[in-house]
Protein backbone atom coordinates (compact mmCIF):
# COMPACT_ATOMS: atom_id res chain seq x y z
CA UNK A 1 0.00 0.00 0.00
CA UNK A 2 1.18 3.61 -1.22
CA UNK A 3 0.08 5.19 2.38
CA UNK A 4 0.69 3.37 5.27
CA UNK A 5 0.63 4.86 8.79
CA UNK A 6 4.07 5.65 8.67
CA UNK A 7 4.10 7.75 5.66
CA UNK A 8 0.81 9.56 6.99
CA UNK A 9 2.53 10.22 10.54
CA UNK A 10 5.43 11.67 8.73
CA UNK A 11 3.34 14.17 6.83
CA UNK A 12 1.09 15.25 9.67
CA UNK A 13 4.71 15.49 11.58
CA UNK A 14 5.95 17.96 9.17
CA UNK A 15 3.08 19.93 7.78
CA UNK A 16 0.88 19.99 11.24
CA UNK A 17 0.69 22.72 13.65
CA UNK A 18 0.97 20.41 17.12
CA UNK A 19 3.31 17.43 15.62
CA UNK A 20 1.64 13.97 14.31
CA UNK A 21 -0.86 14.42 16.77
CA UNK A 22 -2.31 17.21 14.22
CA UNK A 23 -4.35 15.33 12.00
CA UNK A 24 -7.28 18.15 11.37
CA UNK A 25 -5.23 21.10 10.55
CA UNK A 26 -5.40 22.60 7.30
CA UNK A 27 -2.05 22.50 6.21
CA UNK A 28 -1.76 18.70 7.03
CA UNK A 29 -4.89 17.70 5.46
CA UNK A 30 -3.77 19.50 2.30
CA UNK A 31 -0.27 18.11 2.58
CA UNK A 32 -2.36 14.89 2.68
CA UNK A 33 -4.43 15.49 -0.52
CA UNK A 34 -1.17 16.92 -2.53
CA UNK A 35 0.95 13.53 -1.37
CA UNK A 36 -2.60 11.19 -2.78
CA UNK A 37 -2.66 13.63 -5.75
CA UNK A 38 0.89 12.44 -6.84
CA UNK A 39 0.44 9.64 -6.42
CA UNK A 40 -2.34 9.30 -8.31
CA UNK A 41 -0.99 11.22 -11.34
CA UNK A 42 1.40 8.91 -11.53
CA UNK A 43 -0.74 5.93 -11.64
CA UNK A 44 -3.26 7.61 -14.59
CA UNK A 45 -0.07 7.83 -16.54
CA UNK A 46 0.46 4.54 -16.90
CA UNK A 47 -3.25 3.32 -16.65
CA UNK A 48 -5.20 6.39 -18.85
CA UNK A 49 -8.34 4.22 -19.08
CA UNK A 50 -8.68 3.96 -15.07
CA UNK A 51 -12.03 6.46 -15.12
CA UNK A 52 -12.71 5.29 -11.26
CA UNK A 53 -9.48 6.84 -10.11
CA UNK A 54 -9.60 9.83 -12.95
CA UNK A 55 -13.08 10.73 -11.16
CA UNK A 56 -11.32 10.26 -7.45
CA UNK A 57 -8.54 12.16 -8.53
CA UNK A 58 -10.61 15.08 -9.90
CA UNK A 59 -12.58 15.04 -6.16
CA UNK A 60 -9.80 15.15 -4.47
CA UNK A 61 -8.46 18.54 -6.30
CA UNK A 62 -12.09 19.85 -5.47
CA UNK A 63 -11.42 19.06 -2.15
CA UNK A 64 -7.74 21.00 -1.87
CA UNK A 65 -8.72 23.45 -3.59
CA UNK A 66 -11.35 24.26 -1.30
CA UNK A 67 -9.22 24.11 1.51
CA UNK A 68 -6.86 26.39 0.04
CA UNK A 69 -9.45 29.11 -0.40
CA UNK A 70 -10.35 28.94 2.82
CA UNK A 71 -7.13 29.18 4.47
CA UNK A 72 -6.59 31.96 2.35
CA UNK A 73 -9.61 33.85 3.37
CA UNK A 74 -8.81 33.02 7.18
CA UNK A 75 -4.98 33.49 7.19
CA UNK A 76 -3.10 34.69 3.94
CA UNK A 77 0.69 34.28 5.54
CA UNK A 78 0.09 30.31 6.59
CA UNK A 79 -1.70 30.27 3.04
CA UNK A 80 1.32 32.08 1.24
CA UNK A 81 3.77 29.82 3.79
CA UNK A 82 1.79 26.40 2.58
CA UNK A 83 2.44 26.76 -0.63
CA UNK A 84 6.07 27.80 -0.94
CA UNK A 85 5.99 24.38 1.34
CA UNK A 86 4.08 22.31 -0.82
CA UNK A 87 5.51 23.77 -4.66
CA UNK A 88 2.03 24.31 -5.82
CA UNK A 89 1.38 27.03 -8.02
CA UNK A 90 -1.47 28.91 -7.31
Amino acid sequence: MYLDKAKKAEIFEKYGKNGATDTGSVESQVALFTYRIAHLTEHLKEHHKDHNTARSLTKLVGKRRSLLSYLKDRDIERYRALIKALGLRR
